[in-house]
């Protein structure tokens, strides 16, 4: 052996392998402190002088510190007409990408958007740049900016001719690093290439964020205004707003499909349909009332239309001389509805279209009336067979609706002269053939959005016939006391908000409509 041998700290000889180990992990140690983190500090004299301290940063926690006097505009309001004003606005980190010393992102709010765009200069730092591309997606962010407007229009946000050049941002309240979907791709259309989208579980189970998409903003917009234009026409139809009781002593229809709840020492149930009270405001001399509310349905249907808790538009009115005039003014009341949404509610019409395409919803002013029995007849000569008096099964209703509008080139029509058989117990048998009934129908393509009919006035009748639908006459006592004072003609309908809604947009599936929905397999969120 030439030359001295190694030796380790203990004085022993050191072997080959062993020495050549140590000369790894010392060439490892050395490349480790060749590419160490520069400490804050090091890093500041790296960088330089922040000019930008001060103009960024994250907000303590907001407790009401104190007033600020500073008006927030909305994103909504950035228009080329105010190009060269400094402005201040809140909203949310949508998407963000920093290249070089340049970074731009987009703040949302609810379905409007805007870019923001930060440039290294003498006023806007290195490390503010940093910063800004270090906030996570869905913070809330406040910024300060001057609107400037742009030569090429922005495609992918709402204000295409402006855009925010940045002096301050502000975290406000920071979102979580990773989040249960993204917001891209829960407004993406499902199928769309090799790109991500989400599913409805996912969406349904992370429904505060899946609300936050353009599609969902737009959808319950749209919502309330089918709500708004119900409420409206009605008013001006010398309606009155009642609220009915959610928690009542007997099903409210019948039958089992009701959630029972303790009350106290007793049961109670959670009412299926305001129905009962209804009738009861106008035998109290209200005349014509509505509601809006919930309806509560135990029915174990797992199905696109169906909800164990739905938003039931309701209304009832005394008749005067013929029940046809209480469906003529639910037909009118859609007709004004259908306009209202076309006019006022385009955009999100649009937007929804997007991700969820559909053809644009058709009606006739006045509404296509059909009699059940005309119904029948057309859907036996496209092959089906059924009798006079059996009620139309899901896949005949989509059928006949198919019919309809291959025939009259409508989406919506009423369907009249229901069986008496297959109506709740409280709705008047036809004057000429009890098998028939003073009841109607009316779809949205093809599918049920609405239920009513004549309702029974006379207390004797309306015992008879809860009697043979096994009612127990002592649960429902007070509401058929409540025609033996002098009861009006009187007639209504009940009609499913999430289900007119999901139908005229033309979306595949009720729960897309539904804030929060309930179903047989879903109490949360």
């Amino acid at each position: 052996m030439s030359g001295e041998e190694a030796v380790g700290p203990d004085g022993l000889p050191v072997s080959k392998k062993a020495l050549k180990k140590q000369q790894k992990e010392a060439e490892k140690a050395a490349k480790k402190a060749q590419y160490k983190k520069p400490t804050e500090q090091e890093a500041g004299e790296k960088e330089g002088e922040d000019v930008s301290k001060g103009l960024y940063g994250v907000l303590p926690l907001f407790q009401s510190q104190e007033k600020i006097q500073r008006r927030l505009y909305k994103i909504s309001e950035m228009l080329p007409g105010i190009a060269g004003e400094k402005v201040w606005v809140r909203g949310r980190l949508h998407t963000c990408r920093s290249k070089g010393k340049q970074c731009f992102f987009v703040i949302r709010q609810q379905k409007w958007t805007v870019q923001g765009v930060a440039m290294q200069n003498e006023t806007i730092s290195k490390q503010m740049i940093k910063f800004i591309s270090s906030v996570t997606a869905e913070s809330i962010i406040d910024v300060e900016g001057v609107v400037q407007t742009v030569g090429q229009k922005i495609q992918s946000c709402t204000q295409q001719e402006v855009e925010l050049h940045i002096k301050q941002i502000w975290v406000v309240s920071a979102a979580e690093p990773r989040l249960p979907l993204l917001i891209e791709d829960a407004s993406r259309p499902e199928g769309e290439g090799e790109l991500a989208t989400v599913n409805q579980d996912t969406r349904l189970d992370n429904r505060v964020l899946d609300l936050r998409t353009l599609t969902s903003q737009s959808i319950f917009r749209l919502e309330a205004g089918v709500c708004r234009f119900f409420r409206d026409y009605l008013t001006s139809k010398g309606f009155v707003e009642i609220h009915t009781p959610k928690i009542i002593s007997a099903a409210s229809e019948g039958g089992a499909n009701v959630f029972e709840v303790t009350y106290f020492k007793t049961k109670a149930y959670m009412a299926q349909s305001p129905q009962l009270y209804k009738q009861m405001a106008v035998c109290a001399e209200f005349d014509k009332v509505f509601t809006v509310g919930a309806v509560f349905r135990a029915e174990d249907s797992n199905t696109h239309r169906h909800l164990t808790e739905f938003v039931g538009l309701d209304l009832e009115m005394a008749i005067n001389y013929h029940y046809h005039e209480v469906l003529d003014v639910i037909g009118d009341m859609f007709v004004n509805m259908f306009k209202g949404l076309q006019s006022e509610y385009a955009e999100e019409i649009s937007l929804v279209n997007k991700q969820f395409p559909s053809e644009p919803f058709k009606f006739l002013e006045p509404s296509l009336i059909l009699n059940y029995k005309d119904g029948v007849e057309m859907l036996r000569s496209a092959g089906i067979e059924m009798g006079d008096e059996e009620d139309l099964t899901t896949a005949n209703e989509k059928l006949l609706g198919r019919l309809v509008k291959a025939k009259y080139d409508t989406d919506f029509f009423i369907l009249d002269k229901f069986p008496l058989a297959v109506r709740p117990f409280y709705t008047m048998p036809d004057p000429f053939d009890s098998k028939w009934s003073n009841s109607y129908d009316m779809f949205m393509r093809g599918e049920e959005i609405l239920s009513g009919a004549q309702r029974i006035h006379d207390p004797e009748l309306l015992s008879k016939r809860a009697e043979a639908h096994g009612c127990q006459l002592d649960k429902i006592k007070g509401y058929i006391d409540s025609f033996r004072y002098g009861a009006p003609p009187h007639g209504g309908g009940g009609i499913g908000l999430e289900r007119v809604t999901m139908l005229y947009l033309g979306l595949d599936n009720i729960r897309k409509t539904s804030l929060f929905p309930r179903d047989p397999k879903r109490l949360t969120p």
